[in-house]
């Protein structure tokens, strides 16, 4: 959630402990050292100012809530029992900044007897809320999730709700507690299968492109060998399109496929005709000829070939990683882009990364100054390391 608010121009203060965050080692265990830069790290904390503060202590706990005070936002990922232990809970700080918005990330909430059990993205978000089980085949080992993609939704979820109790703040004058969990977003991500699921006790889980609930919407093979994605809207209003766009228009005869529940029935029959089709034309002839009929589709694209498409450079999807020696490196750009109306790329408001990612406790003493904490003091802290700095 801070990454996306300093691209967008917030003031962002990354507060981390004196030996970094964890997430600074991700490729400390690689077995090559051709990795110098961390664009996992950077890619969140881009733009940010870097303190690092022991906040065990209560010196250290003292001096994030002196940082609070003029605050508009406070997100942790601290569990609840540990923030109360430190005086940096909702309640607490809500005293010292009653405008101030709290927002609270956690793997499994604020209430319950898990509140306080550590939680990544693979755990939370993936494992407990039934991704993981209903993207794994039946028979099938679960194959666990990719980096941060439940940080990341969750993350763009906390956004969302700290913006909507920033407006209610301006009107209120009071700052309200925005609770955000990795397995909430898991269960909502997943929403539509598990409200099925909710409703009428079964869903139907991820299986085998042959075994296809729509055989439609499915992965199809073509001559160049490229794979490609073919989306039938629901009910298959397509249908025919389809048939034109694949020359097999004699499907309409075929009593095995004259229904949406026949096709089903006959999937295997089905995605094997549509695969000799697909088999029979380049990746751009398909692409013309499903264009013509208006079918949604798209070819399955590696990053490299993503990094290169013309739409997605066009879209805004990429920006320009800034690092500290004046250098970048091409990253993802935040989700969201800033218009007055409806021009072209090169006019939009900028959501721009602001700045390098910073090194740990990069701007400790200058963050604590500008509280007002004069420089005999700083030195203190830092002789008892209480506070840490580049």
């Amino acid at each position: 959630a801070g990454g996306v608010m300093a691209d967008w121009g917030a003031d962002v203060i990354k507060i981390e402990p004196l030996a970094g965050c964890p997430m600074r080692q991700f490729f400390a265990t690689a077995m090559t050292d051709d990795y110098p830069d961390n664009p996992v790290f950077s890619l969140d904390n881009r733009g940010k100012k870097a303190v690092a503060i022991n906040t065990s202590t209560p010196e250290g706990a003292a001096l994030v809530r002196k940082l609070v005070v003029d605050a508009d936002v406070f997100i942790t990922n601290l569990r609840p029992t540990q923030l109360e232990k430190q005086g940096l809970d909702f309640d607490s700080l809500h005293k010292i900044n009653p405008k101030m918005v709290y927002a609270s990330v956690t793997g499994f909430g604020l209430e319950g007897d898990e509140k306080d059990k550590p939680g990544f993205d693979t755990a939370a978000f993936w494992a407990k809320s039934g991704i993981g089980w209903m993207m794994t085949p039946k028979g099938s080992a679960p194959m666990p999730l990719r980096v941060a993609v439940g940080d990341h939704i969750t993350g763009l979820a906390t956004t969302s709700g700290i913006l909507a109790a920033l407006l209610k703040a301006q009107k209120s004058g009071e700052g309200i507690l925005v609770d955000s969990s990795l397995v909430r977003s898991g269960a909502y991500v997943v929403g539509s299968d598990f409200s099925t699921y909710m409703r009428y006790g079964r869903v139907a889980r991820s299986r085998p492109r042959e075994a296809a609930i729509v055989p439609t919407s499915n992965f199809f093979l073509t001559k160049d060998e490229h794979w490609l994605f073919m989306n039938s809207r629901p009910g298959e209003p397509d249908w025919d399109n389809i048939l034109r766009a694949t020359g097999l228009e004699h499907l309409n005869e075929d009593e095995r496929f004259a229904s949406f529940r026949k096709r089903r029935k006959h999937v295997e029959e089905l995605v094997s005709l549509f695969d000799e089709a697909f088999a029979s034309r380049t990746l751009a002839e398909w692409g013309d000829r499903l264009n013509a009929e208006g079918i949604i589709w798209s070819a399955v694209q590696s990053f490299e070939q993503a990094l290169n498409d013309a739409q997605m450079q066009a879209a805004g999807v990429f920006t320009d990683m800034p690092k500290a020696d004046g250098s970048t490196y091409k990253a993802p750009a935040s989700p969201i882009s800033f218009r007055q109306s409806n021009n072209t790329l090169s006019e939009r408001e900028s959501t721009d990364p602001r700045g390098p990612c910073p090194e740990i406790g990069e701007h400790t003493m200058e963050v604590l100054e500008a509280c007002g904490i004069d420089e005999q003091n700083r030195q203190s802290l830092l002789t008892k390391k209480i506070i840490g700095q580049h």
